[in-house]
């Protein structure tokens, strides 16, 4: 077997973000002003913030990867673009981006995705191996602290009223922004610990592999391309999707985020759904 050779210097614009990223980000904050100030249809305004937030979110996950990676001893990252936010570089673009938005969309739950691929050979160390995993969900731990912050401080005021038979979206509080804010605080949370979560082919598993001995990891390798049906079995087919939403809902508590404003959000995302 023959491998190619890791490049020793690093590309000059290797650290530059990409024209696609730039891209969303743009997208993220014209439809957090939109959403702001209810331009145009609201709910549409909603879904642009929270798929665009949640690109945002992916990018920044596996740069995280791709960055430890890299201060590990893997250059070849840089080579391959992954230091750029690119996502459209990513070893599979269908699972790293279009899966988990589709999840997103009709599910409303932040999915991890398949994603950079770092070269293990050259990692020397078992604990870079496992910071090198650890790295993206870290990443949305920081994301979600931000996400939540203006709750966790006190910034929102619970933006609904209670009318006769249910509930309504107070106008005067720019209750979409929020709503959606804790929409991608929610998502944030979900992708925490799902790739947390000890499972072949995500990133809790990638944390535990290089701990294993050779066998082990060989065995745990050959499981990782099922990692997601499992993962969909657990969620979906036995009680430990309860569990999965208790934990996230008790932690969408102590961050200040209301459960009802994120099924708002959610709902609000599905534009298509109704009024």
């Amino acid at each position: 077997m023959t491998y190619e050779p890791v490049s020793t210097r690093t590309p000059r614009n290797a650290f530059v973000p990409s024209p696609v990223f730039v891209g969303i980000v743009a997208v993220f904050a014209v439809s957090g002003w939109m959403t702001w100030t209810g331009f145009g249809n609201v709910r549409v305004d909603v879904f642009l913030f929270i798929v665009s937030g949640w690109l945002v979110s992916l990018c920044l996950h596996e740069y995280a990867h791709a960055l430890l990676g890299f201060f590990s001893g893997d250059r070849s990252v840089a080579d391959r673009g992954y230091l750029r936010l690119n996502p459209l570089k990513y070893t599979s673009p269908l699972l790293s981006i279009v899966l988990p938005v589709v999840v997103v969309i009709l599910g409303g739950i932040g999915l991890p995705g398949g994603a950079v691929w770092v070269d293990h050979r050259h990692i020397n160390s078992r604990l870079k191996d496992s910071l090198i995993s650890a790295a993206g969900p870290l990443t949305n731990v920081v994301l979600a602290l931000i996400a939540a912050f203006p709750f966790l401080i006190g910034v929102v005021d619970l933006p609904i009223i209670e009318v006769a038979g249910g509930f309504a979206l107070d106008p005067d509080a720019h209750a979409e922004f929020w709503a959606a804010l804790a929409a991608l605080a929610f998502l944030q949370v979900t992708a925490t610990i799902l790739n947390l979560l000890p499972i072949p082919g995500l990133d809790g598993g990638g944390i535990i592999a290089p701990w294993m001995s050779p066998a082990y990891q060989r065995a745990w390798n050959l499981f990782a391309p099922y990692g997601f049906i499992l993962l969909f079995l657990l969620l979906w087919q036995t009680r430990v999707g309860d569990y999965f939403y208790d934990l996230v809902f008790w932690i969408t508590d102590k961050l200040g985020v209301d459960q009802v404003l994120i099924q708002v959000g959610l709902e609000l995302m599905r534009f298509w759904s109704g009024n």
